[in-house]
């Protein structure tokens, strides 16, 4: 059986660690990364499929990765994905700030719309199992608008037909970001030294790398339904 990972926000901190997990990993076979545009990346498993996350129910994946199959590099994948042989896990790692986004309709678009409209596209593709980074303190009923982004994103995954539901709940990230974000850098320093005293261990910040690490640890159990949480000191645990 083929073992195929869908990948979305592999450009940002989590979502390159992940890819670069998944290409490691002697499980998955092939790795199809979404997004807007090409990653200046190459990689026997990688496969780059360009979107418009607003029309992504337009999306012919396999024409998609016909177009690039020049050489008939692809043609293995091809032909698991026409026989529903292919065992599919999507990965979703999209986000923004409200800075970045410009409003907070945009980070909404974002940081909600799009990772539904992925979440829709790979369940149509055929995928059971669905990995998302969510955030430490999501909560559809919170005051703070990024954490009610949050919540209300897990709960309308909650609602969709995934044999298997994991939502990664990661405390500060640390790692190296393509934009600085001066808030989250303050955050950083005064999260370490409150964890450095035995304070607030659960808010104790994890690398990128580390968050990536439990998401491919987790698809790689056999056996796996329902919905599930997992939070940042569980992610530690993990990823030792």
């Amino acid at each position: 059986m083929t073992k195929v990972a869908l990948v979305a926000g592999s450009s940002g901190l989590v979502g390159m660690q992940l890819l670069h997990q998944l290409f490691q990993n002697p499980d998955y076979d092939w790795v199809i990364s979404f997004g807007r545009r090409d990653l200046a990346l190459k990689h026997a498993k990688l496969v780059q499929v360009t979107v418009d996350f607003n029309r992504l129910e337009k999306v012919n994946l396999q024409e998609s990765i016909r177009l690039q199959n020049t050489s008939g590099q692809f043609q293995p994948l091809i032909k698991s994905l026409e026989t529903e042989e292919a065992t599919l896990s999507a990965f979703c790692s999209l986000g923004t700030t409200i800075k970045n986004a410009g409003s907070k309709e945009k980070f909404f678009q974002v940081d909600h719309d799009f990772v539904i409209g992925f979440a829709r596209m790979v369940l149509h593709f055929g995928a059971k199992r669905f990995f998302y980074v969510s955030a430490l303190g999501a909560d559809a009923g919170s005051g703070v608008f990024y954490n009610k982004v949050k919540g209300v994103v897990e709960n309308d995954l909650k609602r969709m037909d995934f044999t298997y539901l994991g939502i990664f709940q990661p405390s500060l990230l640390l790692g190296e970001r393509s934009e600085n974000r001066l808030g989250e850098e303050v955050g950083k320093v005064l999260m370490k030294g409150l964890t450095f005293l035995g304070l607030f261990k659960k808010y104790k910040p994890i690398y990128g790398s580390q968050v990536a690490r439990a998401m491919v640890v987790k698809d790689r159990e056999p056996t796996l339904s329902g919905n599930e949480t997992i939070p940042s000191s569980e992610m530690h645990q993990m990823s030792s």
